[in-house]
């Protein structure tokens, strides 16, 4: 008996394979359109980033001048003095800096811990130079400087030794290190960054509140109004994007000036006497930056309101609700994430805010951005400057989270109460 041929599978991959290949395929395609998008995230974003975030910890000045220094006061335990060898390592470090000429790059960053440490190393390198110690380097340096047999000299060393340090964040938060490692509060007089990032986030609440409370009548009649008064009162809205913040900003110098329009208005209708100050103070902040931020609080409300239902409205009404109940129990709840978007956006913008505070405002109501824009390029502390950065990202993402976790809890119950 003849045995029957077996049927051939199909040829090539099966179907199961073949949509495996095409969907991967559909995922690469997909990737590639993202792709450049990503690298100029990751390149304009992502990476200054995590150099700011660095730089607040770097501490490479004192290893790279004093290299021997650096390593031999490792091995001491912060009691007392250091031993010869350190003091060895120390006079051969500032004579080779000397000749190279490096020897202010330590000086400016041991000056930042202790006051007077750049004289200090910078006249023991010339004069070591002059005369090279015979015998011992304690004995030597000693005799050049005084400072150089006190305690908190070598703390000061040791303390930026490297490669890495918290001094930076710590004196961001008005916070450094004693004599024995523990962290302590700073003087009262050298105490300055805590009060000014407590006023940089009170203004960026406050601005938040003023968009939230004069902007949602106005996204309230964008969302409700018929088509062409709304895109009429929406050209209004956008024309802030289209002026220069800087001409915004100078644009209410001019109002609220002395003399300005509003104190001359304000006297002609007989409300004042005198004129009110309203410029170079928290008033003028806080206008100025009500008028350049609201456009961002308007139209993410815009965007939630006009995706609301008017049925929702009038089946409330119907069911024997007043207007303003149901605006709170029914309209109100559904607008909670038009209201977190525009102030997580209206907040982490204000508080960021250089250019209206520097010029609307006096000298008590200057931001941590006036502090981190000097540090960058006035005394070139960039170590400080990104600290009071990377401080402001935490304290801004924490303050974000939290901020999220309340409006979708306050969203939450309020739909189960409707």
């Amino acid at each position: 008996m003849t045995a029957l041929p077996v049927a051939a599978g199909p040829a090539g991959p099966s179907l199961k394979v073949r949509l495996r290949r095409a969907e991967r395929a559909r995922q690469w395609r997909a990737f590639a359109l993202v792709g450049p998008l990503l690298l100029f995230l990751a390149f304009t974003f992502l990476i200054p980033l995590a150099g700011m975030l660095w730089r607040s910890v770097d501490d490479w000045e004192v290893p790279q001048v004093l290299p021997r220094t650096a390593a031999a006061i490792g091995g001491w335990d912060g009691a007392g003095l250091p031993a010869e060898p350190v003091y060895a390592a120390l006079a051969e470090d500032l004579m080779q800096a000397y000749r190279e000429r490096s020897t202010a790059v330590a000086a400016k960053r041991l000056n930042y811990a202790q006051q007077g440490f750049r004289t200090l190393l910078m006249s023991t390198a010339r004069q070591l130079k002059a005369m090279p110690p015979d015998g011992g380097a304690r004995d030597a340096l000693a005799a050049i400087d005084p400072a150089w047999t006190e305690r908190s000299t070598w703390a000061a060393i040791r303390g930026a030794r490297g490669p890495a340090t918290d001094f930076y964040l710590l004196a961001a938060l008005d916070l450094r290190r004693d004599l024995d490692g523990a962290v302590v509060s700073a003087p009262e007089d050298q105490s300055i960054y805590r009060d000014v990032f407590l006023r940089t986030f009170t203004i960026g609440a406050g601005v938040t509140a003023l968009c939230l409370i004069l902007g949602f009548p106005v996204a309230y009649l964008l969302a409700n109004l018929p088509a062409r008064q709304s895109n009429l009162l929406m050209i209004f809205v956008l024309l802030s994007f289209w002026t220069s913040l800087l001409v915004r900003t100078c644009a209410w110098i001019v109002l609220l000036q002395s003399n300005g329009i509003v104190n001359d208005a304000l006297r002609w209708v007989g409300l004042i006497d005198e004129p009110l100050r309203m410029i170079y103070n928290r008033v003028g902040v806080y206008v100025a930056m009500t008028h350049v931020l609201m456009p961002f609080m308007i139209l993410p409300l815009y965007s939630v309101m006009k995706g609301i239902p008017p049925a929702y409205m009038r089946a409330a009404a119907s069911l024997g609700a007043p207007p303003a109940v149901a605006f709170v129990r029914v309209y109100l709840p559904q607008t909670l994430p038009g209201i977190a978007a525009g102030s997580l956006l209206v907040f982490i913008l204000g508080i960021g805010y250089y250019i209206t505070p520097a010029l609307v405002g006096g000298a008590g109501d200057q931001m941590i951005s006036s502090l981190i824009a000097f540090y960058t390029t006035d005394t070139v502390n960039w170590g400080l400057a990104s600290a009071l950065g990377a401080v402001l990202l935490v304290a801004t993402s924490v303050l974000g989270v939290v901020y999220g976790r309340l409006v979708q809890a306050g969203a939450t119950s309020g739909g189960l109460k409707s």
